[in-house]
């Protein structure tokens, strides 16, 4: 698939980094920064192009003609419009994907679309992270929370720890634990590395494990794996920027929440525009102010300002103080791990959750959702099934039946409103969506042609 990226900042660099890892594609990035372009040259293979990204000629000569997929990622909105525009008005580019941070564009009804500006999906990765981390808040003790088939199953990582019903027991347990719940667990990471889940396999002390359920049965779930974690009431919130005010606007209507802003300016224009959330203007960093504001009785703090140096030393201030879950906005791939394995509990990485939403427009086979998983190696994606048992590789098939590469497994299937939780002999039918886990995303091709229309 030839793919052209507009923009190579820290989404277009991510999304260039795990498109241009499948042999399947062609990927070009376009950038007026040549030094950028140099240096991600240097270590993918991609073909690069300098200049504005929405000027005709440049598209030009990326190659937007034979382009079958244009992702406009630049930091303008503006620019990512009118390059979908050119690409769709002079060479006809079939689909057109665009950043776009600007509420004013994207709550505005039919300014996209057939009678509107030729852009086929828009992403904003701001309002993508405030879902995530409202998920999170709303979930307490997990360190993932993602949706599939509309919300009806999700995805939900744990950390493993001493009371609940995981440390010391093997997966043949949960069951007699868990009676009318019905989970499967699809991933165990131990100190990095993955864990196959079996039967027999015992879950230790600080396992990070993955489990799949219906999404009603998530709370009662979480409950009994990590007793003693409470529902969030207080949430002090750093960072009144793009995110931080999405999230106290989500999450004022059930939360006691607070923002701190550094910019008077700013603080007072967002304290206008939200109804119960108090502002506060002041560093986050500020070890009197958070004192000041009984941090000490946070259930969460989460650090969203846009200097990710800044979210990582306010959260381990926080955590120190006694706030009692702290996450921190990092853009940067190679912290992740380093500050989750210091006092930091969650790392939220923009570029992890926005390729997520990218992916799923660019797959092969009907492939409606795609999340990332332990910083892009592994993926979990839903699938919807087309075709008979004549045409498809999986209509009529059991699960155990199905040609899957190593690592990858069938965790759920959503048919209707029934969730069903995939065994080895659970058959597949039409229309079916089907919630996969990839453990190693090299393997992708392979599982994308068994969800091709008409593969044979």
């Amino acid at each position: 698939m030839k793919i052209l990226i507009l923009g190579a900042g820290q989404v277009g660099r991510t999304a260039a980094q795990a498109l241009s890892r499948e042999e399947a594609n062609e990927v070009t990035v376009v950038d007026s920064n040549e030094e950028i372009l140099r240096d991600l040259q240097d270590r993918l293979d991609v073909r690069t192009v300098a200049g504005n990204a929405a000027h005709p000629t440049v598209l030009e000569a990326a190659g937007a003609a034979e382009a079958e997929v244009l992702i406009a990622l630049t930091s303008s909105d503006e620019v990512n419009l009118m390059a979908c525009q050119v690409a769709f008005t002079l060479f006809r580019t079939p689909t057109k994907i665009a950043r776009i941070r600007a509420t004013e564009y994207t709550s505005r009804a039919g300014l996209f679309g057939s009678d509107g500006l030729s852009v086929d999906v828009f992403i904003s990765p701001e309002q993508l992270v405030t879902e995530y981390v409202a998920r999170l808040i709303q979930q307490p003790g997990t360190l993932q929370v993602l949706d599939f088939a509309d919300g009806k199953v999700q995805l939900v990582g744990v950390r493993a720890r001493t009371g609940g019903l995981l440390v010391g027991h093997t997966l043949s347990e949960l069951p007699r634990h868990l009676p009318n719940i019905e989970l499967r667990i699809v991933a165990i990471y131990r100190d990095g590395r993955g864990v196959t889940p079996r039967g027999e396999t015992v879950i230790a002390e600080g396992d990070e494990v993955f489990f799949l359920a219906a999404q009603e049965h998530i709370r009662r779930a979480m409950a009994e794996m990590r007793r003693g974690d409470d529902p969030a009431r207080r949430i002090i919130i750093a960072g009144g920027g793009h995110i931080g005010y999405r999230l106290a606007r989500t999450l004022e209507k059930s939360n006691q929440v607070k923002v701190i802003e550094r910019d008077a300016r700013r603080a007072r224009k967002i304290s206008e525009g939200l109804e119960k959330a108090i502002v506060l203007h002041g560093n986050a960093a500020d070890e009197e102010l958070l004192i000041e504001e009984n941090i000490d009785s946070a259930d969460v703090f989460a650090a969203v300002t846009n200097s990710e140096e800044a979210n990582i030393l306010a959260a381990m201030l926080a955590k120190r103080l006694g706030a009692h879950k702290v996450m921190a906005l990092i853009n940067k791939p190679s912290y992740t791990e380093l500050v989750e394995s210091g006092s930091i509990d969650i790392a939220i990485s923009p570029q992890t959750i926005t390729i997520g939403s990218l992916l799923a427009h660019v797959r092969r086979g009907d492939v409606v959702r795609v999340h990332a998983l332990r910083r892009g190696a592994a993926e979990a994606l839903e699938a919807i099934v087309h075709g008979d048992e004549r045409s498809s590789r999986v209509v009529g098939r059991a699960v155990g039946e199905i040609a899957l590469p190593e690592g990858a497994s069938i965790g759920a299937i959503v048919r209707g409103d029934e969730v069903i939780m995939a065994h080895h002999d659970t058959r597949v039918l039409t229309d079916d969506h089907v919630i996969l886990f990839l453990a190693d995303r090299r393997h992708l091709e392979v599982v994308e042609r068994l969800f091709l229309r008409s593969t044979r």
